[in-house]
């Protein structure tokens, strides 16, 4: 049995006014399905639960989206991006979507897709809280990648190995149609970035993550410190007077528990800990939006349903379900 979250955020007006959307989009990477995850995971129950389980008035249009009427008809390879006109289209909406929800004071809840969208969900709640709050948001990137390729520095072309580095700044684009709608007040600054379940990182990224200085905690720090540990110095790292936006990609978990997903990494984290991860940022008060991603139900037809219900798990630990 759950409970409804009895804490009182502390940048949101109410504790129970939620935003969903769901984006069936796969177009940030090469395999197909990703984009059958959000119909998944709102099948296996989750909006059920959200509403009945822990009294969310959950706002959602009902539908899942594809975008298929802003794809362009031409996306040719740019500045080594596959489809970047595409992913650029889609994340532009998201963020007006996102936007729209988080400027009501409404947690946003993103279902995806692959974790390009991250880039329109992510811009899209910093806005909001830029304009409600004049704050700067903390981003917590769960993953076992950093997803802090620049163009340039990526070696397959996948945006989304890229988002981060859209998202911070470190990469930029002037092409409206590219990337060149993101704004000033849509970014995330690298010092409120910190990464939790890294374990597969390229080359160019390392350097990028040293360069700037970015707190970032591998599955080494993770089985040095445990999972209590890294979660008090991540927190104390953003600070207690920070909104927060999370953003989790299934793959973070070991493929033991989330084996349906795109790139899986053996080594990662148990579903315990990922449930955990999510709890302590719902203990804080300051979760404003959450992003759950790559999701693959196509993969494995033995362990679909076992990775929904691991992403599931995650998003009510996030909302605030508890043990007890």
């Amino acid at each position: 049995m759950t409970s409804a979250p009895t804490l009182q955020p502390k940048f949101l007006p109410s504790k129970n006014e939620l935003g969903l959307v769901a984006v069936g989009f796969s177009g940030g990477q090469c395999k197909p399905g990703v984009d059958a995850a959000p119909m998944a995971l709102i099948e296996s129950g989750l909006i059920d639960q959200l509403k009945n389980d822990l009294e969310f008035n959950v706002t959602y249009d009902g539908e899942v989206h594809a975008y298929a009427d802003i794809m362009p008809s031409s996306d040719p390879d740019y500045r080594n991006m596959k489809r970047p006109k595409g992913v650029s289209a889609v994340t532009k909406r998201l963020c007006d979507q996102v936007y729209e929800h988080a400027s009501k004071g409404r947690f946003v809840l993103t279902l995806g897709g692959d974790h390009s969208i991250a880039i329109g969900s992510i811009a899209g709640t910093q806005k909001a809280i830029r304009e409600r709050l004049g704050r700067e948001m903390a981003v917590i990137w769960v993953d076992a990648h950093a997803d802090i390729n620049t163009p340039e520095t990526s070696d397959s072309g996948n945006i989304h190995g890229m988002p981060v580095a859209f998202l911070t700044g470190l990469a930029k684009e002037d092409k409206q149609d590219t990337f060149g709608w993101i704004k000033d007040e849509m970014r995330i600054n690298t010092k409120k970035l910190v990464y939790i379940g890294l374990r597969d990182v390229d080359v160019g990224e390392k350097k990028i993550l040293r360069e700037n200085g970015i707190r970032a905690f591998s599955m080494h720090d993770i089985d040095r410190h445990g999972i209590g540990k890294v979660m008090d110095m991540a927190l104390g790292w953003i600070g207690q007077d920070t909104p927060i936006h999370l953003s989790f990609d299934v793959d973070a978990l070991d493929p033991q528990w989330a084996p349906s997903t795109g790139t899986p990494v053996r080594g990662g984290l148990t579903l315990r800990e990922g449930d955990f991860i999510a709890e302590c940022v719902a203990e804080t008060g300051s979760l404003v939006a959450l992003d759950l991603v790559e999701v693959n139900p196509s993969l494995e037809a033995e362990g679909a349903a076992e990775t929904v219900r691991a992403g599931c798990s995650i998003v009510r630990c996030a909302l605030g379900d508890t043990l007890l």
